[in-house]
């Protein structure tokens, strides 16, 4: 079996397991989307859904946080974690898309990553949820278990984006990528998988490996 066929029978088995791929982050439009990513970094996506829901109910717009005061920010986003540079990038990089992009979410990767705080992992994620553009982003899920199947050889995020970007089906990476956050969660447990019951045992080369 090549990379390729390992690659789309695991889309495949993940489809059949989890038909509704969707960002455990909750948001309701991309600019809640890009914020609520931004403060993913180094924090589960659990806490950060209980974050926002006050911080997008006292800014709503672009402007209300491009002009908010970061202390006020900080004090909203504490249990987050690294809660001062985050507070910092949410302001500056809704400065920058009022300044550079008309206060809109832009589309492309070379814009979203000159956003302070907006690296590769954050843009494919906008690219691929808001956009409907080919994308692959390259968590601790999908970098583990790309690595257990045997679809890449390496722990380097941008490694990991660049070999599965030529391997998986562009219209459902970013779905893919989804999918392994699901089941890395809940089977594929870092450490303590449980192989015998994974959908995808047959094609994983590590199955049965702690």
């Amino acid at each position: 079996m090549t990379k390729k066929e390992r690659a789309l029978a695991a889309v495949e088995a993940l489809e059949k397991k989890y038909p509704d791929a969707i960002c455990s982050l909750n948001a309701e439009n991309p600019l809640q989307l890009i914020i609520a990513t931004r403060l993913s970094a180094q924090c589960t996506d659990a806490r950060v859904n209980l974050v926002t829901p006050a911080l997008f109910e006292k800014y709503k717009t672009v402007e209300d946080f491009a002009n908010a005061r970061v202390e006020d920010i900080e004090e909203i986003i504490h249990s987050c974690g690294f809660f001062r540079g985050k507070a910092r990038d949410i302001i500056g990089m809704c400065s920058k898309m009022i300044a550079d992009y008309d206060g809109k979410v832009p589309d492309t990767m070379e814009k979203l990553t000159s956003l302070p705080g907006v690296g590769r992992k954050t843009a494919n994620l906008i690219l691929g949820d808001v956009y409907n553009k080919p994308a692959v982003v390259a968590d601790t899920h999908l970098i583990r278990i790309s690595n257990l199947l045997g679809l890449v050889d390496t722990k380097d995020p941008f490694k990991v984006e660049t070999e599965l970007r030529k391997i998986l089906p562009p219209d459902r990476s970013n779905d893919f990528c989804h999918r392994c956050v699901l089941h890395g969660r809940d089977t594929c447990i870092s450490g303590r998988p449980k192989c015998e019951i994974c959908v995808m045992c047959t094609i994983c080369k590590s199955v049965g490996k702690k």
